[in-house]
């Protein structure tokens, strides 16, 4: 059996399966058979008598992967697997309360709650403690709830320096409260609460550091710090100081106490050292930590070696998946990283191909570029679904989907809605949908409250049943009601007067801004803020769309324009059974693999992204992210930029990824003919210590040819005020280069921009 189990591993997997019963980092690069580690693993500690089945912990982020866990090991051993605790974090948490809901201080049934229905509660709450909801907005405040959780806090135990946050602090407390009456728990209590529970227990605790001798967790570099926090109680490490005081096993008092860990090396003096009664197993890549905007800590990694004096790390670096060339740029890319465990990642098979590099005029061209080559790939024989085209942000699908849908390539957006179909557009194409015919009942329900105005369920109960009474439209109903619904009114017939003379995307702009939207989206914080700034760049590319759309159609009215979209969201739709493209941003890839894989937009500021910049650690982070987009490619791996790209509905000028300048020259094949004759291309390329200076242009600046010049302030509708850094060309080819307050540095042109010198 044992020789079966083992057959086929090589020296390092076969390595990690048989170590001895103690706490182990396995460093499992991309493509290395971590998921078969770690399955085997399991297989060979039950086959060899090390453990029982009763006495494994499996600890996976995704039901999907734990799914497929069970199966392998099904496959594996011939035991009843049904019994075992195999699950993700919240799945294993839920199990424990639901075995000790008296002492967790739960009623037997307690239900779970989903984001939407946590948001319902948190607003009925606020109403019947009279919060104001423009100055407190609920998302806000369940986003301060769960990051607080997330973090170990309970609401005695949050900060609150001044008069806002102690009022948020206070719905939290209520918050709780309410939960507890109703016997319900959201995501986010399910593992503080289990967490509570086992630190407050001692026989509870003692229980299950007894039962579970061996506890395996998958993808270790994802996990949160009370993620971690929880893994070490039931490795048998003690709770930490917060969280003294411990109940008896029949106790109903909830626990409460952040949870802080361990002090960390060189911060509080030298770190408490715990012997261990269980054997952690811990499988993860440093260089694949990409979710610190998700609460991930890859500092975890670290922490372990040292928490649990790991003595044993071993490197799973043979990569079953990619040909050698993009292995190569793999590890050359993220060796630039800080702080790294370090790994190398190779192959047994040959090289392979170059990476081809192709610049684009603009952002259209290089869609163009690409579904050509993909053309090119089918007359191959390389199936649709096996090409994948990655971007770092969800608002450069639609360029691409445009050309996509143009050329009838069937695709799938993968982890996301098609550009059409998402929430944010759908509001927005909502609001010209009814200014274009207010009959459109649909269209008013979408946004008649939202964003939110103070029209409630019932005031639009009322407006249907009138409009039913008197067989008319809702918005007959509406121009006859008063207060809020008569304010409503009064905006739509505003934004149909202001934008009757205006060209599309005008009017899309205008309506975007004075309907509310963009201001809704700017003004999230918290874990909704980063979702806010993807809504908001894909709000900026429906403008961009419109642009597109006036200079491709000879009839450019909104009318059309609101058909093309109905139409294009229809078109191509790929089912679960069709040989179709897979598109996705670089988050939605991890974990998957591809023949092809395109990298689209690499432009400084788009990837790696311009939020990065103002982030400790981003542009780490942000190499990650290339890494993981890079290791998704088997065979052929292509990287493309643009010189112009249209955002904000402004054609604005850019340079290339400082990540392509950190790529050996010898891998990249350049598909764009004038770069053949370059030595090198450093010089187009931006030196990431040095302050953007774009050379696309290929002639030196002439800013006497321009009546604008570096140092003078100016002011642009959509970016404010900001100060001219650059000049370039002349005529309709003069742009400017502009550091603004609130949008950092954007190269215009002059022809579009609408520039006024403050």
């Amino acid at each position: 059996m044992n020789s079966s189990l083992l057959s086929g591993l090589n020296p390092e997997q076969r390595a990690a399966v048989e170590l001895p019963a103690q706490s182990a980092l396995i460093l499992a690069g991309a493509g290395s058979g971590k998921t078969r580690v770690l399955t085997t693993r399991i297989a060979y500690l039950i086959s060899t008598g090390a453990v029982s089945p009763h006495g494994i912990l499996a600890v996976t982020f995704t039901n999907k992967a734990a799914k497929e866990m069970v199966t392998r090991l099904s496959a594996m051993l011939p035991i009843n697997t049904r019994g075992m605790w195999i699950g993700t974090f919240h799945g294993l948490c839920n199990r424990m309360l639901r075995a000790h809901h008296r002492e967790a201080n739960l009623p037997q049934t307690f239900q779970i709650l989903d984001s939407g229905d946590q948001l319902s509660a948190i607003k009925r709450l606020m109403k019947a403690m009279n919060v104001d909801d423009e100055k407190f907005p609920p998302r806000e405040v369940q986003s301060f709830i769960s990051s607080s959780k997330e973090q170990g806090l309970r609401a005695n135990e949050v900060e609150a320096y001044d008069p806002y946050t102690r009022r948020k602090v206070e719905i939290f407390a209520e918050y709780d409260a309410q939960c507890q009456r109703e016997g319900v728990v959201d995501f986010s209590e399910l593992l503080l609460r289990c967490y509570e529970l086992l630190s407050r227990n001692a026989a509870l605790r003692e229980h299950y550091q007894e039962r579970f001798k061996h506890i395996l967790v998958d993808e270790f570099q994802d996990t949160n710090k009370l993620q971690y926090q929880w893994l070490k109680l039931l490795a048998g490490h003690s709770p930490s100081p917060q969280s003294s005081g411990e109940t008896t096993s029949h106790s109903t008092k909830p626990a409460s106490g952040p949870v802080t860990g361990y002090p960390a090396s060189g911060r509080g003096g030298d770190r408490e050292r715990h012997s261990s009664t269980s054997a952690l197993f811990a499988v993860g890549d440093d260089d694949q930590s990409i979710y610190a905007f998700r609460g991930a800590n890859v500092g975890n990694m670290q922490e372990l070696t040292r928490d649990f004096q790991v003595e044993n790390v071993i490197k799973l670096e043979q990569n079953y998946r990619s040909h050698g060339n993009i292995l190569e740029a793999a590890n050359v890319l993220i060796s630039n990283n800080r702080n790294r465990l370090g790994k190398n990642l190779w192959t047994a098979e040959n090289g392979g191909e170059q990476l081809r590099v192709y610049e684009a005029a603009t952002d259209v061209d290089e869609a163009a570029f690409i579904v050509d080559e993909i053309k090119q790939l089918k007359s191959e024989g390389i199936n649709l679904r096996e090409i994948a085209l990655l971007y770092r942000s969800n608002a450069q699908s639609r360029v691409l989907e445009h050309a996509l849908v143009s050329a009838g390539l069937s695709y799938r957006v993968y982890g996301g809605l098609r550009f059409f179909e998402r929430q944010e557009i759908k509001h927005a194409l909502a609001y010209l949908r009814l200014m274009e015919n207010t009959d459109d009942d649909n269209a008013l329900l979408r946004i008649i409250n939202f964003p939110t105005r103070g029209i409630g369920a019932r005031s639009i109960e009322q407006l249907q049943e009138a409009a039913k009474m008197n067989s008319t439209t809702l918005w007959d109903a509406a121009a006859r009601a008063g207060g809020k619904v008569s304010a409503f009114v009064a905006l739509i017939e505003s934004l149909r007067s202001a934008t009757r003379e205006l060209p599309l995307p005008e009017i899309m702009d205008h309506v975007l801004e004075h309907s509310g939207l963009i201001a809704h989206y700017q003004n999230e914080t918290g874990v909704k803020k980063r979702e806010a700034e993807e809504r908001l760049e894909n709000l900026n590319e429906l403008v961009n769309a419109a642009a597109l759309f006036v200079h491709e159609n000879e009839d450019d009215s909104l009318t059309s324009f609101l058909t093309h979209a109905s139409l294009e969201a229809g078109e191509h739709q790929a089912g679960d059974q069709d040989d179709a493209l897979h598109l996705m941003t670089v988050h939605s890839a991890k974990g998957l693999e591809f023949h092809t894989v395109f990298i689209t937009g690499l432009e400084e500021g788009l990837f790696p992204h311009q939020n990065s910049q103002r982030e400790d650690g981003g542009l780490d982070e942000e190499r990650r992210l290339m890494y993981v987009a890079i290791t998704r490619a088997r065979r052929r791996l292509y990287l493309s930029f643009a010189q112009s790209r249209m955002l904000h509905g402004q054609v604005s000028y850019g340079m290339a990824s400082s990540f392509l300048r950190e790529l050996p020259e010898g891998l990249l094949h350049w598909l764009t003919p004038r770069f053949v004759a370059r030595k090198s291309f450093d010089s187009f390329l931006p030196d990431a210590a040095s302050a953007p200076a774009p050379s696309f242009g290929g002639g030196a600046p002439s800013a006497h040819s321009s009546p604008w010049r570096i140092g003078q302030r100016v002011f642009h509708q959509k970016f404010g005020e900001g100060v001219i850094t650059g000049v370039e060309g002349g005529g309709a080819d003069a742009r400017v280069q502009v550091n603004f307050k609130r949008a950092g540095s954007k190269w215009l042109a002059l022809e579009y921009a609408k520039l006024t010198a403050v």
